[in-house]
């Protein structure tokens, strides 16, 4: 993530992006996604006498992307990223051999 004057900003908390944030990022993708289908569809008029078989795919395509925009602009917030855990594991204790209850004097 980077700020607008360059500097690079580091998260340091557990927080999502701001919804302003994703909102954006969602309708920048969409844009993206029915400019190249935009193009698609010229392509189609102009090669359909020209080239048929590439006219046909993106035709396809022109025809497909719309879904798709829809689907990847409509996807959910961001996961939580998850952050380091704060507890810090006791170090191990070697295990005690096993005792000797045969001998009665060890219990005197």
């Amino acid at each position: 993530m980077k700020k607008r004057n360059g500097a690079e900003v580091f998260r340091i908390t557990g927080a999502r992006m701001g919804l302003a944030e994703d909102v954006r990022g969602r309708q920048r993708r969409y844009v993206i996604s029915m400019s190249i289908r935009t193009l698609s569809v010229i392509l189609t008029v102009i090669l359909w006498n020209v080239e048929r078989h590439v006219a046909v795919v993106t035709l396809i395509a022109g025809a497909l992307l719309p879904y798709v925009a829809v689907v990847i602009a409509n996807a959910g917030r961001e996961s939580t990223p998850s952050l380091p855990s704060n507890f810090i594991a006791p170090p191990a204790r070697p295990a005690l051999g096993p005792g000797n209850l045969n001998k009665s004097s060890d219990q005197s």
